[in-house]
């Protein structure tokens, strides 16, 4: 059976699926008809529904929960590795919310996360993720969330990191930082729905075990080619909660959800978010 799936163009996601696209595990008969873009338009795109199974924000996952769950395997969970507000200068956090702010997309976790910290911030526009640092290096924007390789490139360019959104969350929750996840439609059987889980998770369990497999289609697709870089991000993102959330993921994922509604960035939870 052939399903189409959807995941970005980072180190993390390739190595994750590089076993599972390729078939160099058991895929039980699954086929995949892959789609590679920008989280954001993954995240568009899940709106429409026409993807079976998809990386997604999990702020953009509360706009399509109808239609899509989670996957116990794939997901970005972790600790200090969440987004950073970043600036030509530093600036006090009371100055935050009347600068302009370049954010790397609207439905991303980032943007919810800087949304739950400065709820008054009102001159916000998107970027793709990867051109922030220009975007403020320019003044076009005089701060940016960045996300992804850009952790491990900012400081050689001159920004500063004015505040850690992710060790901000950290520190007020406890818990780990949910970023993204993978979705599977609602509306395809439970077992085909497992049998996806299941392959997914072998395949993360064998890039851990060959780690230099992946590396070519990880070059391939990559913003940044520094071998060390890839291997930052990589370590950075694809943990143990990627393998499984467990229910220490679940509930980080929750309280996101549920400070999100307090905050008033969201109108309501969604519900049955798992596929047990």
């Amino acid at each position: 059976m052939k399903l189409t799936l959807g995941f970005s163009t980072c180190p993390n996601d390739t190595f994750m699926f590089d076993a599972m696209v390729h078939h160099k595990i058991d895929t039980e008969g699954l086929d995949f008809e892959v789609f590679m873009a920008d989280v954001e338009e993954l995240n568009k795109k899940a709106f429409s529904s026409n993807i079976d199974i998809t990386k997604l924000s999990f702020y953009a996952y509360v706009f399509v929960s109808s239609m899509y769950q989670l996957l116990d395997s794939g997901s970005a969970l972790g600790y200090k590795n969440g987004p950073l507000l970043i600036g030509k200068k530093s600036y006090f956090p009371e100055e935050i919310e009347s600068l302009k702010v370049a954010i790397p997309g609207k439905y991303t976790t980032a943007n919810l996360l800087f949304r739950n910290k400065f709820p008054n911030a009102q001159n916000i526009k998107e970027y793709v993720f990867s051109d922030i640092e220009n975007i403020v290096l320019s003044g076009e924007a005089n701060v940016g969330v960045i996300i992804h390789e850009n952790r491990f490139t900012y400081e050689s360019k001159g920004l500063k990191k004015i505040i850690d959104l992710g060790e901000d969350w950290e520190e007020s929750t406890g818990k780990a930082i949910p970023l993204g996840g993978i979705v599977i439609k609602r509306e395809l059987p439970f077992e085909l729905k497992k049998a996806v889980e299941r392959v997914l998770r072998r395949s993360i369990e064998f890039a851990f075990q060959n780690p230099e497999e992946s590396l070519g289609f990880i070059k391939k697709h990559a913003q940044e080619l520094n071998d060390e870089v890839i291997k930052k991000h990589i370590n950075l993102y694809v943990n143990q909660f990627s393998v499984s959330l467990g229910e220490t993921g679940r509930e980080a994922i929750g309280i996101l959800f549920k400070k999100a509604l307090e905050n008033k960035v969201i109108k309501k939870l969604p519900k049955n978010i798992f596929i047990n």
